[in-house]
């Protein structure tokens, strides 16, 4: 199983650009999944229904299951937020783990940028990131991709992946 990141500002188009880029990886016959990291309180249930009121009531994690998906709220209750790593390890096995978000963490990150969101880049100061898909020139020995070509921009973040042993190696080094 292979890890890469995709790291940027809000709005540069981290999202916007995964969901570009999966079909590109199906064609490919690559069975892909995602990690995603959120900075506030969210939710994926749906107040009212019948799992929304168990985590309510205090479950530690509920599981919802059905013909055709299931799903696992886990809540922290105040315990810390989980490293990346704990997160690789609960993930099935995949061809290809992308992970969005994160960019504190120590994995290798294609940088996302975009020039109207008026933010630095991420890069040099992240040694994390390997690659840039941006819509402006950057100066860079950086491998870098128009964020609209997305054949380009799925090669380069496939050719800078790694292996989820290589990352949990790397995350455990740096803490």
């Amino acid at each position: 199983m292979k890890v890469i990141g995709l790291a940027g500002w809000s709005g540069a188009g981290k999202t916007t650009l995964l969901t570009r880029a999966i079909p590109q990886f199906a064609k490919q016959g690559l069975r892909v999944s995602v990690i995603k990291h959120a900075h506030h309180a969210f939710d994926v249930d749906v107040p009212g229904k019948d799992s929304w009121r168990h985590r309510e009531a205090g479950a530690a994690e509920v599981l919802v299951s059905s013909n055709r998906r299931w799903a696992l709220m886990h809540e922290l209750r105040g315990a810390a937020e989980p490293r990346l790593s704990e997160l690789l390890a609960k993930m099935s096995r995949v061809d290809l783990v992308v992970v969005e978000g994160f960019k504190r963490e120590p994995h290798r990150k294609i940088e996302v940028y975009r020039a109207a969101n008026g933010k630095p880049l991420l890069f040099p100061d992240d040694p994390g990131i390997v690659g840039i898909a941006t819509d402006t020139t950057v100066e860079t020995t950086l491998p870098t991709a128009h964020l609209d070509d997305i054949e380009a921009v799925a090669a380069m973040m496939l050719k800078s992946a790694i292996s989820l042993e290589d990352v949990l190696a790397k995350c455990e080094a740096e803490g």
